[in-house]
């Protein structure tokens, strides 16, 4: 089974975290049309905050800096087409304007909603973190 290295952001802005849609993509698979964090594969020798960077960039049209001690969670998860290793970062930023470029949709949530979406298998542990250390 193909295994990828992927890293994500729990990025906030005023108390609220950006949650994105997925598309169709080039198939249907378990994440059309859910949502997760905006993230993406890690390419050769790259770390998982440098990743983070380059994809948010691409993703969303943001620049921050994202640092090794921004992590938060790694998350091991199985989708019928490949096994994820997923590095989780939180980043804030200064403005909620992004530019949504390979995703669908984006709500802005505070933590105690974030239940509310249909959301990726993989980022469900990432949302559960969230909502318990918002209590």
């Amino acid at each position: 089974m193909k295994h990828l290295q992927v890293a994500a952001a729990v990025i906030t802005h005023q108390d609220r975290i950006l949650c994105v849609q997925r598309g169709l993509g080039r198939q249907r698979t378990a994440v059309s049309f859910k949502y997760e964090f905006p993230g993406g594969k890690l390419e050769k020798d790259e770390s998982g905050h440098t990743a983070l960077m380059r994809e948010l960039k691409e993703e969303l049209q943001i620049m921050t800096v994202i640092r090794p001690d921004d992590y938060m969670m790694t998350v091991e998860h199985t989708y019928p087409e490949c096994h994820i290793t997923m590095h989780v970062y939180r980043c804030t930023i200064q403005s909620p304007d992004i530019t949504l470029t390979e995703h669908i949709a984006c709500r802005w949530l505070p933590a105690e909603q974030l239940d509310t979406l249909d959301w990726a298998p993989a980022d469900i542990l990432i949302v559960r973190k969230l909502m318990e250390q918002d209590c």
